[in-house]
């Protein structure tokens, strides 16, 4: 019996293997293979720098801790209300979905849109506080306690860094730049912030100093 020769077909499948190997090699090294990991999510081009990265979320700091975003991340279960922070009015608890509780409904008065006035409900679609089982308080937090809970997935709403450099245009998150007759704005623009927020997380999210201020 005649005995196949397979030898010429394994020598050709070794030198296509080798081929592909040669090929991602020479990729890698000229970089034009771009694996974007969601950790460097919007701007793969900008290195881990802490400095530059906590003067970011300083400013970010400033927006978070202002009425228009602490008012809805207190530290109890009682939203807060008025650019000086008091309790509710209404005493509202805030519910396991964050919504209200019972017949306090939080969309029973936040309407889809600002109430037309001077001091009237705010609206969105979404208003909101956040659940009961991850509260996101902001009320009482200092700037480094506050950057490595926003970080945090276990207390962010399960958030990685793509989805939290999304979140910086949430509808609600705008809603602070859009607070209704009455109220301060947050103590820059929203075009700012969102640069500062971008900034922070793409330059490592570090957080600040214990002492900062």
């Amino acid at each position: 019996m005649k005995q196949i020769n397979t030898r010429p077909s394994f020598s050709k499948a070794v030198l296509i293997i080798t081929m592909m190997i040669l090929f991602l090699i020479v990729n890698l090294a000229s970089g034009e293979l771009n694996y974007h990991h969601p950790d460097n999510a919007g701007n793969d081009e900008l290195k881990k720098d802490s400095v530059e990265s906590v003067n970011a979320f300083m400013q970010v700091y400033k927006v978070l801790m202002s009425p228009r975003c602490m008012n809805c991340h207190p530290s109890g279960d009682i939203p807060l209300q008025g650019d000086d922070s008091h309790i509710h009015t209404m005493e509202p608890k805030r519910g396991t979905d964050g919504k209200g509780l019972y017949a306090m409904k939080c969309m029973n008065c936040h309407q889809s849109a600002n109430v037309p006035g001077a001091h009237t409900p705010p609206g969105n679609p979404n208003w909101h506080m956040p659940p009961a089982d991850m509260k996101m308080i902001f009320e009482g937090r200092t700037p480094r306690q506050l950057a490595r809970q926003l970080v945090d997935p276990n207390q962010n709403g399960h958030k990685d860094t793509k989805a939290l450099l999304e979140h910086a245009h949430d509808g609600l998150v705008l809603a602070a730049w859009d607070p209704g007759e009455g109220r301060s704005l947050p103590p820059m623009s929203h075009e700012d912030f969102a640069k500062a927020w971008n900034r922070w997380i793409n330059l490592g999210a570090f957080a600040p100093p214990a002492d900062a201020k």
